[in-house]
Parts: C-alpha cells; sequence; structure tokens
C-alpha cells in the first residue's frame, strides 16, 4: 500500500509540474480576450476619379520639384530609354501623356512624353530625361522647381 500511495504521490506531483511548465505558455483567459477584440488592420485610402478610373485622374495644373537621370536602359513601358528624346517619368500620368514642364526660376518651358515611372525619391513631381532637362536649363544645379500642365 506504501507503494501505491508513494506512485500517486509522484504521478500527482509530475500532472502538476506539467500543468505548471504549460500554463507559462499559454496566456491567459483575459490577455487572450484582449488579442481577438483589437485586430489591427490598415487602411489605405486612395483618390478615385468619378469615372473610376485613376490612371484617367489628369491635373490641369500641378508642380513641385523635377529632377532628371540620363542613364536607363529600358522604361516602364517598355521603351529603349534615350537620353536625347524629350521623355519623362511621372509616377500616376498614363504612358503618352503630353506634358508641358516650366522652371519657375527661369521661365524655360518643354513640353515631354510621358514613358517611364517615377521618381522615387519623395517630394519630388517628375523625373525628365537629360535633354528635357538640358532644355530647362536645370543640368548643373540637378533639380528645380517647376509647374506641370497637361497638354494632351
Amino acid at each position: 500500500m506504501g507503494l501505491t500511495l508513494a506512485a500517486a504521490s509522484l504521478a500527482a506531483c509530475a500532472q502538476s509540474n506539467v500543468a505548471s511548465r504549460n500554463s507559462a505558455f499559454a496566456p491567459s483567459t483575459r490577455q487572450a480576450a484582449l488579442r481577438r477584440e483589437a485586430p489591427r488592420v490598415s487602411v489605405v485610402r486612395r483618390h478615385i476619379p468619378p469615372s473610376g478610373n485613376i490612371a484617367a485622374a489628369k491635373p490641369s495644373s500641378g508642380g513641385g520639384v523635377a529632377s532628371f537621370y540620363s542613364e536607363d536602359s529600358e522604361t516602364a513601358s517598355g521603351e529603349k530609354f534615350d537620353p536625347n528624346e524629350l521623355t519623362a517619368a511621372h509616377p500616376t500620368l498614363p504612358f503618352g501623356t503630353r506634358l508641358r514642364v516650366t522652371n519657375l526660376k527661369t521661365g524655360r518651358s518643354v513640353t515631354v512624353r510621358v514613358n517611364d515611372r517615377g521618381p522615387y525619391v519623395p517630394g519630388r513631381v517628375v523625373d525628365v530625361s537629360y535633354s528635357a532637362a538640358r532644355a530647362l536649363g536645370m543640368v548643373q544645379s540637378g533639380t528645380a522647381n517647376v509647374k506641370l500642365d497637361v497638354v494632351q
């Protein structure tokens, strides 16, 4: 009988030990309830024009900082990049859009065709090709404050 009593108390100790080890990993009911009550949700709001087509939203005018690039192999539209053409990268305007870019400091303007996506630097509104930057007089500075007007 002493052996049975000792075996029973050992079994009880082993069970309480396992229960206390597992309870360290299991969250309390209150913690689990808090996690279920407040799921994290990410909300992104995007302006959708009345037509429902984001690409159709063409600003009549706008502006900001422009930069230029002269080395690239292929544009986002699939064309081979040519720094001698009057082209530009814009984040949202449809490919083929004609855009008049006016340097606010010099008053010079040039009409470019959007054939690429970018710029990828915060605060910039357009990247123009090297020849467009030369026409705008911004090659030395690298950037310029510009006004943008959609021509077509």
